[in-house]
C-alpha cells in the first residue's frame, strides 16, 4: 500500500515538472505564436491621372449692360421689374420731359429768329453790293454789310445744332432696352430724381443670356502656371450642394489682384446652365484639371516608397537590391527583387512608369504584419519610408 502511493506521488511530481517546464518555455518566447509577414501586391495597370487645383469664385452673366441716363430729370414711369424680360429696343422707362421740351420750343424759337434775321440781311447784302457795284457806297460799308450776313448765317447754323441737341436730350427722356436680355438690378423707383453730370447714373443692368454663364474665379499665384485655356473644369455651389457643375476654362487673364499681399489672378470659366439654376453672383467651388491623361502605365506611389530591410521582411527572405533613383520591387518565393524605372508625372496617388515595367507586372506595395492574436488587428506598411511621392526626374 505505501509503495503505490509513492509511485502515484512520483507520477504526480512528474507531471507538475512538465508543466512548470512548458510554462515557463511561453514566458520565455514571449507568450505569443509567431508573426505571420505577408506582402500585398498591386499590378501595373493603365489609368487615368489628374493634376488639379482649386479656387473660389462668383458666377456671372457672360454678357451684362448697365442701362443709365444721360439726362437729369425725375423718373415719371417704369415699365420694368427685377427679372423681367426684355427686348432690344423696348421701351423701360421715362423721365418726366416737361423741361426738356421747354428747352426744345426755345431752340426753335430761337432757330426761327435767326433764319428771319438771315433772311433780313441775306437782302441787306445783295442790296449793298448792286450800290457797291455802281459805286454808290464805299468798300466799308459793303464789308460791314457782308459781315453781317455771315454773322447772321453763322447764327443759323448754331440755332439748329441747339434744336438738334434739344430733340436729343428729349429722345434720352425715353430708356429703352439696349440688347434683348433680362432685368437683373434696378435702382431707381418713380417719382426718383436723378441727376446725369460727369458719371450715368445707373438704372438698370441687363444680362444678355442666363442660360450661357461664366465663372470669374481667382486663382493663385502659385497655382497659375498650370492653367491654361481649355482646361476641364468642375465646381460646386452652395445652392445645389449634391449637383457638380462642368466648364472650362475660357480665358487666363494677366492682370493681378493683390489682396493682403496675396496675388491671385481671374480665370473665366464657361458654365453652361440651361436648366436656370446658376444664378448671378453665386460663390463657386472650382476644381481646374491642369493635367489630364488616360490610359497611362502607372504604379501606386507607395510602390516607388516600399524599402525592404532583414529587420522588415524577416531572415527567411532574401533581397536584390539595384542601383537607381526611382525602383520598385517583385516577389519570387522568397526572393524580394529591386528593378529600375523611370517614372513621369505623378497625380499624388499613381506616378507615371516610362520605363522598366510592363503592364501586367505584379509589383510589392508593402509589408502587412499578421499576429495570431485575436484582440490586436493586423499591423500593415511595415518597411515602408513615408514621406512624399517621387518626383518627376528633370
Amino acid at each position: 500500500m505505501i509503495m503505490k502511493k509513492l509511485r502515484i506521488s512520483k507520477i504526480w511530481i512528474a507531471v507538475i515538472v512538465v508543466a512548470v517546464i512548458s510554462i515557463a518555455a511561453w514566458a520565455l518566447s514571449g507568450g505569443k505564436e509567431k508573426e505571420e509577414i505577408n506582402f500585398k501586391q498591386d499590378q501595373v495597370a493603365l489609368k487615368t491621372l489628374q493634376n488639379s487645383v482649386t479656387a473660389t469664385g462668383t458666377i456671372e452673366a457672360v454678357t451684362s449692360v448697365t442701362v443709365g441716363t444721360q439726362v437729369s430729370g425725375i423718373v415719371s414711369k417704369l415699365y420694368v421689374d427685377y427679372n423681367t424680360q426684355v427686348k432690344k429696343g423696348q421701351v423701360i422707362a421715362e423721365l418726366d420731359k416737361t423741361n426738356l421740351m421747354s428747352e426744345l420750343n426755345i431752340a426753335k424759337a430761337n432757330l426761327a429768329s435767326a433764319q428771319s434775321t438771315l433772311k433780313y440781311q441775306t437782302a441787306n447784302m445783295e442790296r449793298y453790293q448792286t450800290l457797291f457795284k455802281k459805286g454808290l457806297v464805299s468798300a466799308d460799308e459793303y464789308e460791314n454789310a457782308m459781315l453781317t450776313y455771315r454773322q447772321a448765317k453763322e447764327q443759323v447754323a448754331s440755332s439748329r445744332e441747339s434744336v438738334q441737341r434739344a430733340q436729343t436730350n428729349l429722345g434720352y427722356a425715353t430708356i429703352t432696352s439696349p440688347i434683348d436680355g433680362t432685368v437683373i438690378s434696378k435702382s431707381v423707383e418713380e417719382g426718383q430724381t436723378v441727376a446725369a453730370s460727369f458719371n450715368t447714373p445707373e438704372l438698370f443692368t441687363i444680362a444678355k443670356d442666363l442660360t450661357n454663364m461664366q465663372v470669374v474665379a481667382n486663382v493663385d499665384e502659385a497655382d497659375i502656371g498650370g492653367v491654361k485655356e481649355g482646361d476641364r473644369v468642375t465646381f460646386t455651389v452652395d445652392a445645389y450642394p449634391d449637383d457638380t457643375f462642368e466648364g472650362e476654362v475660357k480665358q487666363v487673364r494677366l492682370e493681378p489682384t493683390t489682396t493682403n499681399n496675396v496675388v491671385t489672378y481671374e480665370v473665366v470659366i464657361s458654365a453652361p446652365n440651361t436648366d436656370l439654376k446658376l444664378k448671378p453672383g453665386l460663390t463657386a467651388n472650382v476644381t481646374i484639371f491642369t493635367q489630364e491623361r488616360t490610359g497611362v502605365l502607372a504604379v501606386p506611389n507607395k510602390a516607388l516608397r516600399f524599402t525592404p530591410t532583414k529587420e522588415t521582411v524577416g531572415k527567411d527572405m532574401k533581397i536584390v537590391d539595384c542601383k537607381g533613383k526611382n525602383k520598385v520591387w517583385t516577389l519570387s518565393d522568397k526572393v524580394l527583387t529591386a528593378h529600375p524605372v523611370t517614372i513621369g508625372q505623378t497625380d499624388g496617388m499613381n506616378t507615371e512608369i516610362i520605363k522598366g515595367l510592363k503592364q501586367g507586372d505584379r509589383i510589392v506595395t508593402e509589408i502587412v504584419v499578421n499576429t495570431p492574436d485575436a484582440d490586436e488587428a493586423p499591423q500593415q506598411s511595415q518597411g515602408l519610408i513615408s514621406g512624399p511621392g517621387p518626383r518627376k526626374k528633370k
